[in-house]
């Protein structure tokens, strides 16, 4: 059994349920978004934001879940997708998770209006049923998502980035959701305060792990993921390069900085940076990182009985450092 199996097996029924529930709250009265939908469900990733909301929810309650879980998780996916959307046009991506992006097929304006529509059907999901302790989890997630985003192409610019506002950066940008999900996945079964706080500082902690593995990956030959170098091209300053950067002589520090903003498409010269961020500890410290986020993580756990949902949940946080894409 592979490890999503292992991570969906105490969620298999609630996830069934929820993927049709999903699909019927994106239903529209115009043909084209239909069509652009359908394909969007069609090509899923490995849902691991639901999964979170679900995993969360059965464990606080005892394994036991209500319509609020699910109209949780079909908010969260609606809006995730609608980043998705609009991410792929701010990128001019022309791929996602191995199939044409919408904007390949259908073009960046309907594409940003696809994206649009799914995040008022989120929001809507939510009003519609008064779930505004959901909506308020949901929308702190997306203007900080944006922050975050926004933060990281300023700072881009001028490369002089420290290593607590990259955390700052990260923790916007990519741990905000998770930490959002376990938020919703608390928060629909338990009016407990210090509940959905823990659970909701679990997922951040696992977004920050989640993160630092992705800026690794740029560094090793064997993830399937994205090419090596490719975040050195792209001029994002991760992890490994920051430690670097600032525990290097001021003579490297300048030829990096050199190479990051003049060179960054000479394959050769990119294949020295990244040698020289891995005998330079780059990658040692960057992974000790990451191990201490992901550690933090799972002390969250350890006051919950012991369940399948805890050891799911556990298996997630595991799969977060070792997974190989």
């Amino acid at each position: 059994m592979n490890v999503t199996s292992q991570i969906k097996q105490p969620i298999f029924k609630e996830m069934e349920l929820f993927e049709k529930k999903f699909y019927e709250s994106m239903s529209s009265q115009v043909a084209l978004l239909n069509r652009i939908t359908y394909y969007i469900v069609n090509r899923k990733g490995k849902q691991m934001r639901p999964m979170f909301v679900f995993l969360t929810a059965k464990m606080i309650s005892g394994g036991t879940v209500n319509e609020r879980t699910y109209r949780g998780a079909s908010v969260i996916e609606l809006i995730h997708t609608a980043t998705l959307v609009h991410d792929d046009v701010v990128d001019d991506s022309n791929r996602r998770r191995g199939f044409f992006s919408i904007n390949a097929l259908w073009k960046n304006k309907i594409a940003v209006l696809v994206g649009d529509y799914l995040l008022s059907k989120g929001l809507l999901l939510s009003i519609d049923n008064g779930d505004f302790d959901l909506l308020q989890i949901i929308s702190v997630a997306v203007r900080e998502m944006s922050e975050g985003e926004l933060l990281q192409i300023e700072k881009a610019r001028r490369l002089d980035i420290t290593e607590s506002v990259y955390y700052e950066i990260i923790r916007k940008k990519t741990a905000t959701l998770i930490a959002a999900c376990c938020a919703l996945g608390a928060k629909s079964v338990s009016e407990d305060v210090a509940q959905v706080e823990n659970m909701r500082k679990f997922g951040e902690l696992i977004g920050m792990a989640f993160q630092i593995k992705d800026d690794l990956f740029d560094y090793t030959d064997d993830a399937i993921g994205k090419p090596t170098g490719i975040d050195i091209k792209e001029q994002k300053m991760t992890l490994p390069l920051i430690y670097v950067l600032n525990h290097c002589l001021p003579k490297e520090k300048s030829w990096l900085i050199n190479s990051i903003k003049n060179h960054n498409k000479d394959k050769k010269r990119v294949k020295e940076v990244i040698a020289f961020v891995k005998n330079n500890n780059g990658l040692a410290y960057a992974e000790q990182k990451m191990i201490e986020f992901q550690q933090e993580a799972l002390q969250l756990l350890e006051n919950y009985p012991d369940s399948d949902f805890k050891t799911a949940l556990t298996i997630m946080v595991n799969y977060v450092i070792e997974r190989k894409k």
